[in-house]
């Protein structure tokens, strides 16, 4: 029997976190009865700075039971820096590790068959949706359209997968050896290249509380993932520029021959629309070029992701 770790990263999850905590720890009960996972296993919280009693509710878990372990952030850096600071601590302890939400839209139940799949030899292993039902269709449409613009762009993705996922200790060190600061972890993980399989599950409603990933999140999100894995918009502003100088080019020589068959260029609406076309064609570029030099400017600085302020752990 192996150890597992649950890490769960949790932004002011106090509505959420009494339910979740009854119900995974009855899930790694039954678990280690059955003899699948080692009895020093455990629930790793991660506190990523939240702003009600989050971490109050994760230093009670802990007390009163040892399987729970808290993990406090010195501030809040964002989901998936607290899923890397929770992945750090636990490849100390665990043989493989499960990353999932606070909010048990993921299956749970299905955490046993990841372990099995562990067993037969898979280092990861992807929860994958089989469907979108619980989506709104705006979100659903926007989703889709995200995986399939990602592999586009020649980025190796898992679809309908977010972070729930497990991995063998050697995948996570393999993970922890990427050192970007602008971290998206569905595009990295892919990368690792160990054995992997998946398993499907349907993806349930949250049980209370707000989502932590509105819409402008969501946005940043999936720009973050673009930007990081891909040069191919810097590539495309390069063809557009191109093909905008041939078109200026071609009105040019058009109004030559106009002129020098005696027709006035007719009107200012056609120029005016060619100013503002090229000025916004332009911005938009000088914006693209400019989100990948921010990124340069904020790799350079080498600065962490994130302080771990203190870590509740107890040996069974």
């Amino acid at each position: 029997m192996e150890k597992l770790w649950l890490v769960v990263p949790c932004y002011n999850e106090e509505e959420v976190l009494p339910e979740t905590s009854k119900r995974l720890y009855k899930l790694m009960a039954d678990m280690i009865v059955n003899k699948k996972i080692a009895p020093e296993s455990k629930i790793a919280f991660v506190n990523d700075g939240s702003k009600d009693k989050t971490w109050e509710l994760i230093e009670k878990y802990h007390d009163s039971i040892d399987m729970f372990v808290g993990i406090n952030l010195s501030r809040n850096k964002g989901h998936q820096n607290a899923l890397i600071a929770g992945l750090t601590v636990a490849k100390e302890y665990a043989d493989m590790t499960i990353t999932l939400d606070a909010d048990l839209q993921d299956d749970i139940e299905k955490i046993p068959e990841m372990v099995d799949k562990y067993y037969e030899g898979n280092d990861i292993v992807y929860g994958v949706r089989n469907n979108r039902d619980t989506d709104t269709g705006f979100k659903r449409g926007t989703a889709q359209g995200f995986y399939k613009f990602m592999r586009a762009l020649g980025v190796d993705i898992v679809d309908n997968h977010a972070d729930y996922r497990l991995m063998s200790k050697r995948a996570v060190e393999a993970l922890l050896e990427y050192s970007e600061v602008n971290v998206f972890l569905r595009g990295i993980v892919p990368q690792i290249g160990f054995k992997s399989a998946i398993v499907v599950y349907k993806r349930a409603e949250r049980m209370a509380g707000e989502s932590k990933y509105p819409l402008k999140k969501m946005i940043a999100f999936a720009f973050d993932g673009i930007t990081s894995f891909s040069v191919k918009p810097l590539r495309v502003s390069l063809v557009m520029g191109i093909i905008s100088f041939i078109v200026a080019i071609a009105f040019l020589v058009y109004c030559v021959i106009r002129f020098a068959c005696g027709q006035t260029v007719s009107g200012w609406a056609s120029l005016s629309v060619s100013i503002w076309a090229l000025g916004g064609l332009q911005l938009l570029m000088i914006g693209i070029v400019g989100e990948y030099i921010g990124k340069i400017y904020l790799e350079t600085k080498r600065r962490p992701k994130f302080f771990i302020d203190k870590v509740l752990y107890k040996e069974v």
